[in-house]
């Protein structure tokens, strides 16, 4: 494989650190050649490296000829550019040279030349065009990558890649008295020393530090800061210094060419930026074992934990970071902690090599989604259900499907219908379309070979019969486009008027190849329905084939609300329902009862957190004296999956509550205010339900108890074995309809 690597030349910070790493390690194992477009400290560093490197100068017309010259001699099979320059000469070189062009994006663009407005306007502007010429894009966090599907980049051709950092350098001994002796500055023995790594641009807000400082100098007089770095603002930072009466304390070191030196002088690492992707200020500190501080931007919470393995802040908010530094400098336990948790976390998770190989894996998927260009044009996925509405279980399944589909070809795209189709987008890095635009739906069914409607129970007119017609027109519309028609994981009914009987008997047999079922009542429905064409198999929901959070995540969010992960807790499920209002003291006496008899502390945990948080405030209002705890936020399903499993029970009105206390082996109580959780319940052979309108108190406490008392771990943990074994059917038939 030869890669040609297109860069400015001027690059400083973490987008150099990153591509001179990783080119330095790749060029051991593949072809590589460099090419910067301006002399400087950047080309020297890799040519002193060991990588081939070339500098072509000039303006963009005269180094286009050079660049072309030295493209066809190298015949490279991938063009990476990095950068406004090296993207804007990729785009123009890939006229003429015939390979993907791939990016990686390491900042937000838009902010690239925040406060230089004519650079902006030209760069900047250049930039955006050659960006959407771009074959394949890769951005330096989940944050960037989420930022790019956002402005409406394709997420089938977006990846994600994080910055490494060399941990096995052996760490000298250090004489931290002695080094800032040498800078200069007279720092007592004793003093507390924070200090920041960043270029003095306004993106990296240092006045946001410098007030949080002043502050929190107030209360420790020795602290101190230091602030390695250069740029357009450092005076007026200066000059602020001296206005917050802290310019004794806050020392200005400019550029420094060994920053760890810098980091073995610290006791805080901390980071104020406004956006980020994935900095190396932090990782760089992590190496040291430094407890930080952070704003909440970009990839930094895929690094740091809040209270766990580090702190965290809201961009701009000086006060809540001052208190952290105090509490910091005040807490040697909790520096400690918080450094060796941070440490451990980077060197397994964001090591060089780990770069290295995530680059590898990036390019191999590239050139061959490049060689099944056109293929890929003609053949896709198109996934259908009840998506964007905020229900924690819908995107749990929606979620489990793309999994799945992604196992069976990583190159087939998938586009979902879905209601918020920018958030699903995102969320689930896939092509997404209002589930109304008809003029873009059916075009794309065209070149589309398998059409999923998925999960949920979707065939039924309880709620409404618009939503079945919906799913009916949307089956036949795909099966006279050409599409293999899948319903996958399907629960079926009630279907209650003869003409939506009717209906749904004829499009399910006419234009439907296959249907996966997730509990044995929905088989029962079809066969009274008469539907006998599609092949029909007995599955599960999706959303079992999902993982739960890991451990070091769960505990993280468990003491993030007050919890502690050695605790004993009942998960209680709500949603709102008619006739709540009449059920929110039997609800209430068996949460006391579960505390009182049981120790078990209540937590009220949102399946859709868009409503299922009012519910849960109704019951948690008559509860008195008893402890509990509200978690409605949003979350990724994971972690949902990981905090049910921490349990000792369940009771959920919600089916997907169950099912994942089902899938984790955890003692669960259905309360049935519809018949697909009778029906899942029944599957599973599990007799602790009842249904809304018997909930009273005295019957969900014996249920409980039951629960509690007469549910065998090892007849919990086969039920969920058997459970994962009928979910594989769903995947299975995927499989044959792809490949017939």
């Amino acid at each position: 494989m030869k890669v040609l690597t297109l860069i400015s030349g001027g690059d400083t910070g973490g987008a150099k650190t990153h591509v001179l790493s990783l080119l330095r390690e790749l060029s051991r194992i593949m072809d590589v050649q460099l090419v910067c477009f301006m002399k400087g400290d950047f080309s020297k560093e890799a040519a002193a490296m060991g990588i081939p490197t070339e500098v072509i100068e000039g303006n963009p017309l005269s180094a286009l000829p050079k660049l072309r010259r030295l493209a066809a001699a190298f015949r490279c099979d991938i063009i990476h550019c990095h950068g406004s320059r090296g993207n804007f000469m990729g785009m123009l070189l890939q006229k003429t040279v015939k390979a993907p062009l791939l990016t990686t994006v390491h900042s937000d663009y838009k902010l690239d030349y925040l406060g230089r407005p004519l650079r902006a306007a030209v760069y900047g502007t250049l930039n955006a065009i050659a960006l959407r010429n771009m074959d394949f894009m890769t951005g330096v966090s989940d944050s960037m990558s989420s930022l790019l599907i956002r402005r409406g980049f394709d997420p089938a051709n977006i990846f994600t890649i994080y910055n490494g950092i060399e941990f096995d350098r052996a760490v000298q001994d250090f004489d931290r008295i002695a080094w800032l002796r040498s800078l200069g500055l007279d720092i007592p023995e004793d003093a507390l020393v924070a200090g920041i790594a960043a270029r003095l641009d306004p993106v990296k807000d240092i006045p946001t530090l410098l007030q949080a400082f002043a502050k929190a100098h107030a209360r420790v007089p020795k602290l101190h800061l230091l602030i390695a770095g250069d740029g357009q603002k450092k005076e007026a930072l200066q000059k602020l210094a001296i206005s917050l009466g802290v310019e004794k304390q806050v020392h200005f070191l400019g550029w420094l060419d060994n920053t760890d030196d810098f980091y073995r002088a610290l006791d805080i690492n901390t980071l104020t930026s406004r956006s980020e992707t994935f900095p190396y200020a932090l990782t760089e500190g992590a190496k040291f074992f430094l407890p930080t501080v952070s704003s909440r931007v970009g990839g930094v919470p895929q690094l740091i934990d809040h209270g766990v393995s580090g702190l965290l802040f809201e961009p701009g908010d000086w006060e809540t970071l001052a208190e952290q530094l105090v509490t910091l400098a005040l807490d040697a336990d909790l520096r400690r902690t918080l450094g060796q948790s941070l440490g451990q976390k980077a060197r397994s998770a964001f090591s060089l090599e780990a770069s290295c190989r995530r680059q590898l894996e990036i390019y191999e998927t590239v050139l061959r989604r490049y060689a099944r260009r056109d293929e890929l044009k003609k053949h896709g996925i198109m996934i259908c259900g009840a998506y964007g509405h905020g229900n924690a279980g819908d995107e749990a399944i929606l979620e489990a499907i793309v999994t799945e589909m992604r196992t069976l070809d990583a190159d087939l795209p998938i586009t979902v219908l879905s209601r918020t189709p920018k958030e699903t987008a995102v969320r689930c890095g896939v092509r997404a379309k209002h589930s109304f635009a008809l003029l873009g739906i059916l075009p794309a069914m065209r070149r589309t070979k398998l059409f999923l409607c998925g999960g949920g129970t979707l065939m039924q007119d309880a709620t409404s019969s618009r939503s079945l017609w919906y799913y009916l027109f949307m089956l036949a519309a795909a099966k006279r486009r050409g599409c293999r028609v899948l319903m996958y994981g399907c629960g079926i009914g009630p279907l209650n008027t003869a003409f939506d009987r009717r209906l749904a008997q004829k499009t399910l047999n006419r234009h439907v190849d296959a249907i996966t079922l997730r509990e044995s009542s929905s088989l029962r429905e079809l066969e009274a329905l008469g539907v006998t064409k599609p092949k029909l198999t007995l599955s599960a929901d999706p959303a079992l084939s999902l993982p739960r959070a890991g451990e070091a995540e769960t505990d993280a969010a468990l003491r993030a609300h007050g919890l502690s992960p050695e605790g004993r807790y009942a998960a209680f499920c709500l949603r709102l329902w008619p006739g709540f209002d009449g059920k929110v003291e039997a609800f209430a006496a068996t949460a006391r009862h579960a505390w009182q008899a049981h120790g078990l502390t209540p937590v009220f945990l949102s399946i859709n957190h868009r409503s299922d948080g009012a519910a849960a405030e109704k019951v948690c209002a008559l509860l008195g004296d008893v402890p509990y705890v509200l978690l409605h936020e949003p979350m990724p399903t994971g972690l949902t999956i990981g905090l049910l499993s921490r349990m000792e029970l369940v009771l959920s009105m919600r089916l997907h509550g169950l099912i994942f206390a089902a899938g984790c082996g955890i003692p669960h109580v259905g309360v049935a205010y519809d018949k697909k959780v009778t029906a899942f319940m029944d599957y599973t052979g599990q007799k602790n339900h009842l249904p809304f309108d018997a909930a009273e108190a005295e019957k969900l406490c014996a249920l409980l108890d039951s629960a509690l008392t007469c549910s065998k771990p090892e007849e919990l943990a086969a039920a969920a074995r058997i459970l994962f074994e009928r979910e594989s059917n769903n995947i299975a038939a995927a499989k044959r309809l792809l490949k017939s």
